[in-house]
């Protein structure tokens, strides 16, 4: 992501997403053929870094489209996407492998992902600097005339500086503003929860309760459920926007759904805690705390997404991409503990440390609503809009 998102902000979206997603169509085969682990291994560290510009750009594409008022639905079925996918996995991944083998999980995804590259073929370029230099050219190619440039040609730096700046971004927004910052710690959190169900639902459904593969990738139907609510629950967060915006947008509009999430995710992990260690509790109790945990998680990550992308309109891909290497970096690492955790401290111990971390970190958003204003206003690449003045003649907001 450090480097797709910045180079989808100098040679446009629709390249980067062609290449990505070809790259993961490759990297993908050797998974279904491997005849080794080393290979699948691999293989998979291959397809997913292949696989991380949709990751990081979409939030960009987003920004590019939609003016700041009416992106709140597309960012929540983006969101939503995101950790739809995963939920999906193990449902039919536990299917597949259990009546047709672990090599047909990677059939099914290569055709998926084959699909998925004819579709960036055709999609269209929507970042405005390369629309309007394409517009440009072909205007000094068909009247012969070079007075046709953009600002950006005009201003133009030798391409290994551009591609310097660029790529330099994301880090550097990571560590000098305090937004991208502790909001990318809070999501990274809300993901390793995610991930962290992957491996306490078999605990809770195959250990405990005796489950098969495939019914204990059924259960995450439930996370599903919890999720598909918060995006029809988005369109009340809508109305409350464009109330509150009514005398002019600002970013911090965006964070009553994250303040919200803030309150339900620690109640949904401590009834994860004392409901799946128990097999003399009825497994709805953990399929509802699956629910709560899934509906809390969207409204999360849509606040935070999207009070990012309000405040970095102009740099959204390299912020969101700053965002998912923090994210991905904490997810990824959750498999070389969470075994090790829930065994040592037993389930419920495991689940209610993980309730006690999310208690502690829940004031984040309401703080950042309180003095995400000073803090934006002190940034050199934040949009510096006020309560009741809005976006207007701030430049870093125009999209």
């Amino acid at each position: 992501p450090l480097v797709f998102a910045p180079l989808s902000e100098v040679f446009g979206r629709k390249p980067i997403y062609c290449v990505s997603i070809f790259f993961y169509f490759i990297f993908t085969l050797p998974g279904a053929l491997a005849p080794n682990r080393a290979t699948l291994i691999v293989s998979r560290g291959l397809a997913g870094v292949a696989a991380s510009a949709p990751m990081c750009n979409v939030g960009g594409s987003v920004a590019d489209i939609w003016a700041v008022k009416e992106r709140g639905f597309p960012m929540a079925v983006f969101s939503a996407t995101i950790f739809l996918g995963p939920c999906l996995g193990p449902l039919f991944g536990g299917w597949i492998g259990e009546k047709a083998g672990w090599r047909w999980i990677y059939w099914v995804l290569l055709i998926f992902v084959g699909a998925c590259f004819i579709f960036t073929l055709i999609v269209p370029e929507t970042l405005a600097s390369v629309i309007l230099r394409r517009k440009a050219q072909k205007l000094r190619k068909e009247t012969g005339d070079d007075k046709y440039q953009t600002l950006g040609e005009l201003e133009a730096q030798p391409l290994f500086q551009t591609l310097k700046v660029a790529i330099s971004r994301p880090l550097i927004m990571m560590v000098m503003e305090p937004i991208v910052l502790f909001m990318s710690f809070y999501l990274s959190f809300i993901y390793a929860l995610l991930y962290l169900l992957f491996f306490a639902f078999p605990f809770a459904f195959q250990g405990i309760r005796g489950w098969s593969a495939g019914m204990t990738g059924v259960s995450f139907i439930s996370v599903m459920i919890g999720m598909l609510i918060a995006i029809c629950a988005m369109s009340y967060q809508e109305k409350l926007y464009a109330k509150v915006t009514r005398d002019g947008s600002f970013p911090e509009a965006r964070l009553y759904p994250m303040m919200l999430g803030a309150i339900i995710l620690p109640i949904s992990m401590f009834i994860f805690a004392f409901t799946g260690a128990y097999a003399s509790v009825h497994w709805m109790g953990v399929c509802v705390s699956g629910a709560v945990f899934g509906f809390a998680m969207i409204i999360l990550y849509i606040g935070a997404n999207s009070y990012i992308i309000d405040s970095y309109s102009n740099f959204a891909a390299s912020a969101i991409a700053a965002k998912t290497l923090m994210r991905s970096c904490i997810g990824s690492s959750i498999p070389l503990f969470v075994t090790q955790m829930f065994s040592a401290m037993k389930f419920q111990f495991a689940g209610l440390l993980l309730a006690l971390v999310a208690c502690v970190i829940g004031p984040m958003p309401f703080i950042f609503y309180r003095f995400g204003e000073r803090i934006r206003c002190n940034s050199k690449r934040a949009t510096k809009a006020r309560r009741g003045q809005g976006f207007k003649g701030d430049s870093n907001a125009k999209h």
